[in-house]
Order: C-alpha cells, then structure tokens, then sequence
C-alpha cells in the first residue's frame, strides 16, 4: 500500500472547519489564501509521496548506527531529507529575513501531517530544526541569529533540543549540566543529555545543539537555567564549520520503533556554546520551541492515525475472508472490521481538526492585537495540551487497531501495520507525557478562572446547528458541568486524578462540534458523523464522571496492597 497525502480532507477541514480563512484578513497572512494554500500543500505531498514515503520501511529494516564515532543513518535518508530541505519546507513558517517562507504554522502543520504520515522517523530531523529556528528567532542576538537562521532553515545545518538527563525527566529543574563562563562571551558546557532525537547524522554539514545547563550563580530549579547553542563544529570568521566541538555521541538507543530516527546519549565536556536569550532564564526561551513542539508531536500521533487508517483500508478491501452480510468480496463488510474502521477514520478526523484548530489560534494570536489578540492566544494555550495529547493517544489506538484489521498479518513485520504501531508510541511521552498535559489543562488552563474554557464552550455551542445539534449541545453541558467542578475543588489532586477522562471528554466533545459541522456543509461527511454520535460521542457521559470523581478512588488500594 502507497501512502497519499489526504489533501481534500486537508484543505476541507481548513477551509470550513477551523477558520483559516481568517488568516488571510490579517496583514501578516493576507497571502495564505485558499489557492495558495492548495497550491503549497500539493507540493509537499509530492514530497512526502515520491520522497519520504519510499524510505519508510529502510528505517525499520535498516536503523541508524553509531560506527567509530560517526552516526550512519538508514538507506535513503540522506536523499529524503534533501528533498525537504531543497523544497523549503523546513524554514515553511520561519521568517523571510532568513531565507523562510514567512508562511502560517497553519499551513507548516498541515505539511508535517503529511511528513509524519510518510516517514516519522526521518521527519523528526526538520521538526527538531524548527524547533530550534522558532527558539531563535524569539531569543537569539542578532549575531546568533544572522549565522545559525539561514543555515537551519536551508537544512544546510540541522538542530536538535538537548533537556533530558538520567535523573532529570520531566523534572528539568534537576538537571547536573554545567556551564562556565569563559571570559569572551562564550561558554564552556559540561553534562550528559540523554534521549536526544536526531543528535547527529551524516548529511548535514552541521549539527546544532540547544542545551540547557546552570550557571554557577544560577538558583537551584528551574529558575537558575540558562540556554546555549553548542555546534557540533565551531563556524570559523566566515562562518563555515571549523573544529570539532567538545562533545560526542556516547551511544544511540535501541528503541521499540522509530530505529531510523538516532536518539543520542550526548556528551560535553568543556564544550564552547553561546548564550541563547538571558542568564538563567532559559526556560522560558526553551518553552518558546516546546509550546509548539507539543503541537508538532500531536501532528506526529495525527500522521501515523492516516497512514495506519489508510494502509488498514487497503487491505480490508481487498482481504477476502468468510461471507458477509451483502455478499462483497472484501472485510471491509464484515460489521466489526467496518466499526475499526469507521472508529479509525473517525478519530484521524478529529485529530486534524483539533490540531489545525490550535494552529489557527496560534497564528491569529500572533497576527492580532489587543482583545482579538488575547482572545486566540487563551484559546491555542487551551487547545495545545488537548491537541498533543489526545493526538498522540489516537495515533497509538488508531494504529493498533489497524494491527487488528490485519489479522494475523497485521502481527507480521512485513505488512509495515506493527512499525506504525511501534514507531507512534512514544510521541504519548514526547515533549511532556500525556498525563502532564492533562494536569496542563486542569491546573495551568484553568488558572483564568476558566474564561477560556468558557470561551471555547460557548464557541461550540453558538456553532451547534447542524443534524446533530441537539447531541453537540448535550455534551456541551457536560464538559461545562465538569469545567465547573474542576474550578471548585480546593485540593488540587482531585483535578489531577481526573484530568486525563476530562482532557478526553473535552476531545471528545470537539469532535462532536467539527464533525457535525462538516456533515451540516456536505452531506457526503454525514455518515462519519452518524457514527461518531452513535459510537463515540456517548462515552463523555462516562469521561465525565471518572472526571469528576475526585482522588479518592485512586488511593483505594495502598502501595502495599497495589504492588502485593
């Protein structure tokens, strides 16, 4: 089965779902009109179709190594990702000073679906350069900035994101990393990062690292952090890479999946970097990149749901196995193999919209001012942590079903339906474990007194007009009930208990609102929404209550008992 990038589903769910027309009436995006937008994303699945696509089962079979120091990467990577760079598609949303497109995160999001979708482990590569090209942009000098932009956004150097040690995950304020300062306006850094994606490879000219370390006057936690840029190569006076840096790759990974992707153990030790925004506020630049780097992570869990759901279509087309009930050749027919399908082909939905939704908002936050402004920016903060996660926990559900279409073939290397499986777990735990998210959502989010939560309630509510009104109303008051509690409680851990079913009631009420919304404009995306209120939209009801049920429940058992 050849993957083909979902443009019509793309550009419907743009066009009458999220609002992107709304870019084009702002002065910064007055360009990203339809055509346009049609035109940029037919570009890109040509790439992701005839580039990304071929190489998808050579990082399975093929993964990446670490020989005599060097990271060699899978058959065809070097190719694909050239293809990427060439074609502008890493720099798609960075700015034109630099040699970028300038184009909405809107359209840079729709692009990375179709990537994500074709080839997850090399797409990973330019995702951690636009991470750090947006990091950049907002904190670099302009000295930083003129050298490392134009090379990033022309995949001439790529860029990765170093937070992770053994004994600071989440936690990041307890990070050992150290930096010195050297007199001359660099910076000496000493540490071991782990879990690096994409630390090195063998096709660009550079690789450059963002890292987090402390300062000898700087404050325990997260307050005394401060960000460098260390290249692996250090660019001479004409900024062309010179000497090696201090730091070195310890090792890379065996992983569940994503083998084509190197996830590096990398090690500094007295390596020259540059500061990055100011002296112990690095947090606050690294969350620049994270805060849309959890978007791009969703989108990642949103790619492999299409690739899996169109890979198990195919095959259930064409499988032949037992009667069905009209007498058609295929599975597809088969009741309980049309209800994987169905689910599968409904989640994907929702997730694009759900994501392309909160790019929306973040673009409108930034090409807006004062109420507007604040308006889009509370609603894409609300939507992020939503997005991230409940894309990432369909990615996998999406995928596993399509295991089960499969049959036992599905349980077989060969058919590709397991490495989508494996290769689309971790994005749960990238960028913040879905669990944090969540928490996000009921404690960060809420901390308005929930005018955004409001908002966006209110925003579905006054949309309810479709066949499903009633029904989107229905779970309308639902999440609101559960908003409500979540605002009342005093202890904090009663939210937290609660926060992953009301992350996914709130999902799940999105997609009630997107879905019926589409089955109101065209009549032919009504059955998908007959479904989803049918088989999906019916599990708020219960989301609800074990959101609402406070911490209790969970402490039922004490440690002993749970681990006896």
């Amino acid at each position: 089965m050849t993957y083909r990038a979902p443009l019509d589903d793309i550009a419907f769910t743009l066009d009458h779902l999220v609002g992107a027309d709304f870019l084009t009436g702002t002065e910064r995006f007055a360009e990203a009109t339809r055509d346009t937008r049609n035109a940029v994303l037919a570009e890109a699945a040509k790439v992701a179709e005839d580039a990304l696509a071929p190489v998808q089962r050579n990082g399975d079979l093929h993964p990446a190594k670490l020989e005599d120091g060097v990271v060699r990467t899978s058959p065809g990577y070097k190719d694909g990702f050239r293809a990427l760079a060439e074609g502008g598609w890493i720099g798609i949303a960075a700015d034109p000073e630099h040699g970028g497109m300038g184009l909405p995160l809107t359209l840079g999001t729709a692009v990375n679906e179709m990537m994500s979708s074709a080839c997850l482990a090399l797409s990973l590569c330019p995702l951690m350069s636009q991470g750090q090209i947006e990091a950049l942009e907002h904190h670099a000098s302009d000295e930083i900035k003129a050298l490392y932009l134009p090379k990033l956004i022309s995949g001439t150097w790529t860029g990765t994101m170093n937070l992770t040690e053994p004994q600071a995950g989440s936690d990041v304020g307890a990070l050992r990393s150290k930096a010195e300062r050297n007199g001359d306006g660099t910076y000496s850094i000493t540490g071991q990062k782990i879990y690096i994606s994409w630390g090195d490879n063998d096709f660009a000219e550079n690789v450059c690292h963002l890292v987090l370390a402390r300062l000898p006057d700087g404050v325990r936690g997260t307050k005394g952090i401060s960000l460098f840029i260390v290249p692996k190569l250090i660019p001479d006076a004409d900024g062309k890479p010179g000497e090696a840096n201090s730091l070195h790759v310890v090792s890379l990974e065996r992983k569940l999946g994503l083998h084509g992707s190197p996830t590096a153990v990398m090690q500094y030790d007295g390596a020259t970097g540059w500061l990055i925004g100011e002296e112990h506020n690095g947090m606050a630049a690294m969350f620049t990149m994270m805060n849309n780097a959890r978007l791009g992570v969703g989108v990642e869990g949103l790619g492999v749901a299409e690739a899996a759901t169109q890979k198990a279509l195919a095959y259930a087309m064409d499988r032949k196995q037992g009667k069905t009930p009209t007498g058609a050749a295929g599975i597809i027919d088969h009741a309980d193999v049309r209800r994987m399908l169905m689910t599968m082909k409904a989640l994907t939905a929702v997730s694009r919209a759900i994501c392309l939704d909160t790019a929306v908002s973040l673009d409108m936050a930034n090409a807006t001012e004062g109420a507007e402004r604040d308006y889009w920016k509370a609603r894409g903060a609300l939507l992020t942590p939503i997005a991230k996660a409940f894309s990432t926990d369909i990615g996998f559900e999406v995928a596993s079903m399509g295991v089960q279409v499969h049959g036992g073939m599905g349980f077989i290397e060969e058919t590709g339906a397991a490495q989508l499986m494996r290769d689309v777990r971790v994005t749960s735990i990238y960028e913040g474990t879905n669990g944090i998210q969540s928490m996000d959502l009921v404690g960060r989010k809420l901390m308005d007194g929930g005018v955004a939560a409001r908002a966006m309630l209110k925003d579905v509510g006054k949309a309810a007009s479709g066949p499903h009104a009633d029904a989107v109303r229905a779970a309308r008051e639902e999440v609101a009930e559960a908003t409500e509690w979540m605002l009342r409680v005093n202890d904090i851990n009663d939210r937290f208990a609660g926060s992953v079913p009301y992350l996914r009631a709130w999902a799940t009420l999105l997609g009630a609102h997107y879905l019926n919304k589409a089955a109101e404009i065209d009549p032919n995306r009504a059955g998908l929404a007959d479904f989803y209120m049918a088989h999906i939209a019916p599990q708020i009801t219960a989301l609800v209550s074990a959101a609402t049920s406070g911490s209790t429940p969970l402490y039922a058992l004490d440690a002993e008992r749970l681990a006896g």
